[in-house]
């Protein structure tokens, strides 16, 4: 290793541990304003948690400064920003009347914890193409942002009617179920201006965080629902497991990398010596 990259490493190794530790702030923050009743503020941290434990996993496997350590404290700190922190909002909002209603936010808690676990054992510390079942990120944000959703005037007005307290139930349970499912769901793909498949990721991408800073009641949640069902879809039309191609879908491979060719050289015969010809020889 160069001295120069070296000292590099030296220098950036608590970043990644230092925005490990803003995500736990920040679900913890969320947790002390819904037990406040502010669902809104509480359901806004839990997004920002989310943008920040990506942005740590990123830097980690930039700056080459990952570790065990490092990801074992971002599954704990994941575990209560986007498992506790969403079961707390959930359970002010529709499970406090119930006696052993809470039981459910308790599913959906050990369902967060052991989707970390396995994606401990399974993919932590190398860049990846798909997740084995729903991140718990994903399912975190789908659980708060319903809160900011349920008060637009489109919810109100075409949606208020239905029988949330089921519904919203019955999605947490769904939740639970894939986040320990088999269904692969994408990662963000890179953005990669050649090909016609990055173009269009990229130009996603920019719609996608327009929508996010100007309607971010109406984005969040739909979006993520969305997600959900792509992964749903995905894996009911190309199969699960039995089903799933050679190649394993959840190691990540640079496309846009040439393999290079091995040459043996042993098997290389060497050409014959060239004889040279006196000029007597020549006439």
């Amino acid at each position: 290793m160069r001295p120069g990259r070296r000292r590099l490493q030296r220098g950036v190794v608590v970043v990644p541990s230092a925005f490990t530790l803003g995500n736990l702030f920040l679900g913890f923050w969320a947790i002390v304003a819904a037990s406040r009743g502010q669902f809104d503020t509480a359901a806004w941290l839990i997004v920002v948690a989310a943008a920040v434990d990506m942005v740590d996993g990123r830097i980690a496997r930039f700056t080459s400064t990952g570790s065990e350590f490092g990801a074992q404290l971002d599954s704990l700190v994941d575990a209560i920003s986007f498992g506790v922190a969403p079961a707390i909002i959930f359970y002010y909002l529709f499970l406090i009347d119930g006696v052993w209603s809470w039981t459910v936010g308790f599913i959906y808690v050990a369902a967060v914890i052991m989707r970390l676990a396995r994606f401990n054992v399974e993919q932590a510390g190398s860049a990846k193409a798909n997740f084995h079942g729903l991140p718990s990120p994903t399912a975190g944000m789908t659980v708060a942002t319903f809160y900011p959703f349920s008060q637009t005037d489109f919810y109100l007005n075409y949606l208020s009617q239905l029988p949330w307290e089921t519904l919203t139930t019955g999605l947490l349970l769904m939740l639970s179920a894939l986040m320990m499912s088999h269904v692969l769901y994408p990662v963000v793909p890179r953005f990669d201006l050649r090909t016609l498949r990055g173009r269009s990721t990229l130009g996603l991408a920019v719609v996608s965080t327009f929508l996010a800073f100007t309607i971010p009641s109406l984005f969040f949640f739909p979006a993520s629902i969305l997600y959900i069902t792509f992964g749903l879809f995905r894996s009911v039309l190309f199969g699960f497991a039995e089903r799933l191609p050679d190649r394993d879908p959840l190691i990540d491979v640079d496309e846009t990398e040439e393999s290079e060719r091995e040459l043996d050289y042993e098997s290389i015969e060497p050409l014959p010596r060239l004889r040279r010809t006196s000029p007597e020889e020549r006439t």
